[in-house]
Formats: C-alpha cells, structure tokens, sequence
C-alpha cells in the first residue's frame, strides 16, 4: 500500500475545504457591506441576516436569483452565483448566532402589535422566534425593514413568493402594520 499516495489524497481533500471555507468567507464579506458585520444590519430599513434558517436564506437567494422576488440589488449581487455558492453563503449565515437589535421602541405601539401579532405566531412563533426552520426570526429585526416587508407584501405588483403572508399583510391597517413591527421589533431573543 503507497502511503505517500493516500495522504496525497487526504491533503488535496483538506485543501480543498479550506479553500472552498475561504471562498463562502470572502462571498460573506460582500454582504456585510450592507447587512453588517456577520450579517447583524445596523441600518434599520435593511434586515439582519446571522442565524436565520439556513432553509429560509438559501430559498431567498435562490428566489431573487431566478427572478421570484424583486430586488434590483440582491438580484444583481446574487446573479453571479451558482446554486452552490448561494447554499454555501445561507449556511454560513444560518451558522451565525441570532442577534437582536436594540431599537428604540414606542410602548404604546408594542402593546397594539402584540394583539395585532396573533394573525402572525402561526408562523412566526408568539414573539417572533421561528422554530420550523424555513421562517425567518422577526424577534429584535428591524421595525423599518419589517413594516417594508410588510408594505411589499401588500402590493399586488411586487413579485414576493409567499401567498400565506401576502394575505396578512393585505388584512393590516397603516397602523397594524407600524405596531406589529414595533412588537416583533421589541421581543429579545
């Protein structure tokens, strides 16, 4: 037996995961510039990425890659990728801890949203923490970013996947909207 030939072998496998490690970590980088460092947003109209499901974010890439969900700016960052690339950068993310963002919230608004919230914990969960592995987490995201969800979803003309969710959406008031992203918004982890 050539030992010389075995761990040739076994070297190139290593190697090669490094460097396939090194690529996802520089791809991440790319994302950070606008979902923040490891993928926790610091702006308030963009979502925080680190430790949502793997299942939701690769769905998302792929989606806005074939044209299923709008949006000029992933649609450009993501074309580029292969369906490979694009799980390999959702697990990376999905590997990430959840962490909620501080934000200043109005307690009047928490209060509505939490009664207003009960149309959404079928998916979501009670305070927004996903357990299923394909809904995203809403406890501690951006308000901003989910009320633009929210109004996205309410628009007939925008190309968004999830049918369940535009029919929510569409049945929440102006106010709902603002109150229940101020709840989910509120919730820790």
């Amino acid at each position: 037996m050539n030992y010389r030939i075995i761990w040739g072998v076994l070297l190139a496998g290593i190697l090669n995961t490094a460097h396939a490690q090194d690529n996802v970590e520089a791809s991440a980088k790319m994302c950070f510039s606008c979902h923040g460092a490891n993928g926790v947003s610091m702006a308030a109209n963009t979502p925080s990425i680190a430790g949502q499901p793997e299942a939701y974010l690769k769905k998302a890439l792929l989606d806005w890659k074939a044209g299923l969900r709008h949006s000029a700016t992933m649609a450009g960052m993501v074309k580029p990728y292969s369906e490979e690339q694009l799980s390999a950068l959702a697990a990376y993310f999905a590997q990430k801890p959840w962490s909620p963002v501080a934000q200043n919230i109005d307690a009047g608004q928490v209060a509505l949203g939490k009664s207003v919230s009960e149309r959404c914990a079928g998916c979501h969960g009670e305070k927004g923490a996903s357990s299923d592995g394909e809904t995203p987490n809403l406890n501690g995201q951006w308000a901003g970013y989910v009320e633009l969800e929210l109004h996205e979803y309410r628009d007939d003309s925008e190309q968004l996947p999830n049918k369940k969710m535009r029919k929510v959406a569409q049945k929440l008031s102006e106010d709902e909207i603002k109150a229940v992203a101020a709840y989910f918004a509120s919730q820790g982890k």
